[in-house]
């Protein structure tokens, strides 16, 4: 009896070291899990220590890098209409309007159109033009780089003239923003328009004069 006895403890201290083990070994797994998760959490913590505490900007990852190529690439094919619209004061005997009403653009790149203008007066007359931008908070990302605004104009009875503009409409324009109007309204300058004048004025007053 004493024999069998010593046989059934054996057997049983086996069986709860096979099961200590197992589980060990279960805890083990369970340990390198979370140690795994754990650092893996800690990769963008680091970044952000990194970027927003040190000032040090880490390389983007391959995915990153995918990710602001496709962004890149989808702001390429933006495209925005661009309407134009003229007109004048009526002080001002002047025919005036956009050779082109619309033209689709690409932003940040460069474009030219023009206004044609005509004095349908019967003496030179100095104009000056006003622009105006719609939507008002596309203003800022519409840049003209050469315009007849930027001087006043002249022109002679009857004489007409193509007016260019250059352009480049901002990349970071807002998504929503699909269209811009850009609007010219022609004025008569009536001061520089009575200094074309003066001197024939006071030749015909010299003459005149005893």
């Amino acid at each position: 009896m004493s024999a069998a006895g010593d046989d059934n403890k054996q057997a049983d201290s086996k069986a709860d070291g096979r099961g200590g083990n197992g589980r060990g070994a279960a805890k083990m797994v369970g340990v390198a899990i979370a140690a795994f998760a754990f650092t893996f959490a800690l990769v963008p913590l680091y970044r952000v220590a990194c970027e927003k505490v040190f000032g040090v900007r880490l390389e983007k990852s391959a995915v990153d890098g995918e990710r602001a190529a496709a962004l890149e690439s989808r702001k390429g094919d933006r495209l925005i209409t661009v309407q134009f619209d003229g007109g004048v004061n009526s002080k001002l005997p002047w025919a005036f309007h956009p050779e082109a009403t619309t033209m689709r653009v690409r932003p940040g790149e460069q474009y030219d159109t023009m206004f044609y203008a005509r004095n349908n007066g019967t003496r030179a007359i100095v104009g000056n033009a006003v622009p105006s931008i719609a939507p008002a908070r596309a203003s800022g990302y519409f840049s003209k780089t050469e315009c007849f605004c930027f001087t006043a104009q002249t022109l002679a009875a009857g004489e007409a003239r193509d007016m260019p503009v250059r352009f480049i409409v901002a990349p970071n324009l807002p998504d929503d923003v699909t269209t811009i109007t850009l609007s010219y309204t022609f004025y008569k300058n009536d001061a520089l328009t009575a200094q074309l004048e003066a001197p024939t004025g006071s030749a015909v007053a010299a003459r005149a004069a005893p």
